[in-house]
């Protein structure tokens, strides 16, 4: 059974986790089925924006218990879990990891739960728009672990250090509306599937090398890179954008008052 589903329409990426009957809990295939639709986005230069969403009563409710209890009674994982397969990444790290390596904004539409491998999956998205109550958890203390798919690249990103530590230490469940004030989430909506939508419907309409590289410059000034190397890099993109076909048409259309058409 497919565990993710991707659909692209109108130059929107719709990729959707199946999984419904798990609350999109995470085992092995579906790590492998969300790194796989996230990689084969990567090239695809049609695209402009992703909405990633899920089935179901929840978002991602974590990793799959049963995958869970094989691993742990499984001896020595130092092997399994060193190795690095996806770059810098393992596998399970590239859950997260693969939407920030995504050209194009990936905006997450998140209900329900948010648990450990499903909140940091949400993290690696650019934005997070939620449903009121929904629930999120740094839930790999309950296990005896640490946050190990990509949690401690992502949350210092977002969060101030005592909420990074408060999550970590107690896995306790955090509100979507305690997410805003600390930082992990960007909005609530009553449906955020539809807020999701609108989010990348606008961003379609904009200069599909704009936003590319917008992406690309937000990492670099997000990176340990100098203050002077981020002036560089915002002059160097600026200089690729200006006067291009892109940029001429969006600049047509706003003195037009009409719809770019890329």
């Amino acid at each position: 059974m497919s565990r993710v589903d991707t659909q692209i329409r109108d130059h929107v990426a719709h990729v959707t986790l199946t999984r419904a009957d798990k609350m999109n809990a995470v085992d092995p295939e579906m790590a492998e089925a969300i790194v796989a639709a996230g990689e084969a986005l990567k090239g695809n230069e049609e695209i402009r924006a992703v909405l990633l969403s899920a089935e179901g009563k929840g978002f991602c409710a974590g990793l799959d218990v049963a995958s869970f209890g094989q691993h742990a009674s499984g001896g020595d994982q130092t092997d399994r879990i060193v190795a690095r397969t996806h770059g810098p990444s393992n596998l399970m790290q590239q859950v997260a990891m693969v939407w920030r390596e995504v050209p194009v904004p990936v905006i997450a539409a998140v209900h329900g739960v948010a648990f450990g491998a499903g909140f940091q999956l949400a993290l690696g998205a650019d934005v997070r728009i939620a449903a009121p109550g929904t629930k999120f958890a740094v839930m790999e203390a309950k296990w005896g672990l640490v946050p190990d798919m990509g949690g401690m690249v992502l949350m210092p990103k977002l969060m101030r250090s005592d909420v990074i530590r408060l999550m970590t230490y107690t896995a306790e469940p955090v509100s979507a509306e305690k997410g805003v004030d600390w930082g992990f989430v960007t909005e609530i909506a009553e449906d955020p599937h539809a807020r999701a939508l609108e989010i990348v419907t606008n961003i379609a309409q904009k200069s599909p090398s704009g936003t590319r590289l917008a992406k690309s410059l937000i990492a670099v000034a997000e990176s340990n890179s100098s203050e002077a190397e981020v002036l560089m890099a915002e002059s160097v993109e600026q200089a690729k954008l200006i006067g291009g076909k892109h940029q001429q048409e969006i600049v047509m259309a706003n003195m037009q008052k009409r719809a770019p058409n890329f």
